[in-house]
């Protein structure tokens, strides 16, 4: 436990800021996984699904929750599944 006032602030804030950093992360991941569902069930609104889940994605970097090379990553990796469903 906490002795000083400043410490208990900081367990206070780190949880508030763990659960607004976890509230996020749980967004993109559900979001990604929509994607990629609808991508390999060539649904035909996967592209709308894909441009949301990109702009989540770019927030949760502006926002610190997540690194800017696991942002353009994640990006990545959605962008070529979407253009070889396109393709084929």
């Amino acid at each position: 436990m906490a002795n000083t006032k400043s410490a208990q602030k900081e367990i206070r804030k780190s949880a508030k800021n763990s659960a607004y950093n976890k509230k996020i992360k749980d967004t993109v991941k559900s979001l990604v996984k929509r994607s990629r569902k609808a991508i390999d069930e060539k649904d035909p609104k996967a592209s709308e699904l894909v441009m949301k889940t990109l702009k989540s994605i770019d927030k949760a970097a502006q926002k610190g929750v997540i690194k800017k090379n696991t942002k353009d990553r994640k990006k990545s990796r959605l962008h070529q599944a979407l253009n070889k469903s396109i393709s084929k």
